[in-house]
């Protein structure tokens, strides 16, 4: 609660509010992390606040292992690091304020409306109730399923943690995973290859998404973000999984190089859903030809959904940049999609968050690339992933020097704070009390 009555006292704005409060939690968690019972002791002071850094904002981008680096008392401060960032820091504030009857406050309000990407404050403590229950059903759940496959490998103890630790990580889009070569070791797994994509999914697709499926179970009374959501996340699910299948079937160091269909379409799938900003692999992502690693930019760039543990554009942006220029060839006024029409508003947010995020990314590559003279591939890769706050690599991470790793890490908190809180943030909030006169520009 201190927290919070600090940021009404200073008055600042609910998207300053909220990007300074996830830089103080980023801090903290690097203290935590570079006490000595942390970690095995090659973890310095910039190795900790790189990784409370990715864990905060739900990326999964490491420099050192976090298996081997990192103590079970590290690892359950990267956890919960990683339930905070990912669930949002004003929803475990507001929960406490819920908790001990005190009533939730216009600022706190505002600041959880940023949070939470929304448009208005009159259903987001009912918000709050609905991601709290959501998160927790599904990470018991995916503990009890992951177990099956880590509890006969590691023992009960060992095995249970690290089936919490990954049903934490997947169900919020972290991409953290205790071993070296992330799941790789369970690329034909049928357990993992459902269980971790289930998660990841059901985090990304947004807790309004899921509560509205689960309150009304019918597609006709969904609300018409639920049917964009979940026609978009299928959609590109498919493009992915056929697409990734055809890239890299015969790619020795992917496909080519497993056993059986099976396993290769398990791995398809798997590489296909995990772009959404899971961050997860089961195969070497260094290894897949450019036109795949073009493919995944893309998927990592466009993310999920709103008010959901992931990042990117979002889906529901990508999809209303599409109806708008398919209705700008049909010479169409209104954007009309299952039976309801989408104003000049929704479009011009959806061009200023690609706009904005289009600008950093490349802004992140030009900048990065200046001390780190890498393939451009690598570092383009990196720094969408970063953006996306996915936290699929192609190894480049560890390599970068000090000031790329500083990039990574600013591009890693403006993708997960976004794009657009950085733009309301910027912008004026001034009413213009002058009209000019209609012009013309030729475009084109």
């Amino acid at each position: 609660m201190r927290p919070i009555l600090f940021l009404r006292l200073i008055q600042l704005p609910p998207p300053a509010a909220l990007a300074l409060l996830y830089l103080v939690f980023i801090i903290i968690g690097a203290i935590l992390l570079r006490l000595p019972v942390a970690h095995d002791g090659s973890v310095g002071a910039w190795e900790a606040l790189f990784t409370s850094t990715s864990a905060v904002t739900v990326t999964g981008l490491a420099v050192v292992d976090t298996g081997s680096a990192y103590t079970l008392f590290g690892q359950v401060v990267i956890a919960l690091l990683i339930q905070l960032g990912g669930l949002g820091l004003m929803t475990f504030a507001v929960l406490l304020l819920l908790a001990l009857n005190i009533p939730i406050g216009m600022p706190h309000r505002l600041i959880l409306r940023e949070d939470l990407n929304q448009t208005s404050i009159s259903n987001v403590t009912t918000l709050v109730k609905v991601i709290l229950y959501v998160a927790v059903l599904c990470e018991l759940v995916g503990t009890l399923a992951l177990s099956l496959v880590f509890v006969p490998e590691f023992g009960w103890h060992t095995g249970l943690w690290h089936a919490f630790f990954h049903s934490v990580s997947a169900f919020n889009n972290a991409g953290f995973a205790l071993y070296p070569d992330s799941l790789s070791q369970w690329v034909a797994n049928p357990i993992v290859n459902i269980v971790i994509p289930a998660l990841f999914i059901l985090g990304g697709l947004g807790f309004i998404v899921v509560g509205d499926v689960y309150e009304k179970r019918n597609w006709r009374k969904l609300t018409l973000h639920s049917k964009l959501m979940i026609t978009g996340t299928i959609a590109l699910i498919l493009w992915a999984w056929i697409c990734f299948a055809l890239l890299e079937w015969n790619n020795p160091g992917t496909l080519g190089g497993l056993d059986g269909t099976a396993a290769r379409l398990w791995a398809s799938w798997f590489q296909a859903v995990t772009p959404r900003t899971a961050g997860f692999n089961t195969l070497d992502t260094g290894a897949m030809h450019n036109s795949s690693s073009l493919m995944t930019m893309t998927l990592m760039l466009v993310g999920a959904g709103s008010t959901s543990t992931a990042g990117g554009i979002k889906v529901t942006t990508l999809f209303v940049m599409l109806l708008a220029t398919v209705a700008f060839f049909r010479r169409q006024k209104q954007i009309n999609i299952f039976g309801r029409s989408l104003g000049l508003e929704e479009v011009m947010k959806a061009m200023a968050l690609t706009t904005i995020s289009m600008l950093l990314v490349f802004s992140g590559i030009f900048f990065t690339s200046i001390t780190n003279h890498v393939d451009f591939i690598d570092l383009a890769f990196e720094v969408t992933s970063a953006f996306g706050t996915v936290g699929l690599s192609r190894g480049l991470t560890p390599q970068l020097d000090g000031y790329g790793e500083a990039m990574l890490m600013l591009i890693m908190f403006l993708g997960r704070v976004g794009p657009l809180t950085l733009g309301f943030f910027l912008a004026t909030r001034s009413v213009p009390r002058v009209k000019y006169p209609g012009g013309q520009i030729y475009l084109g």
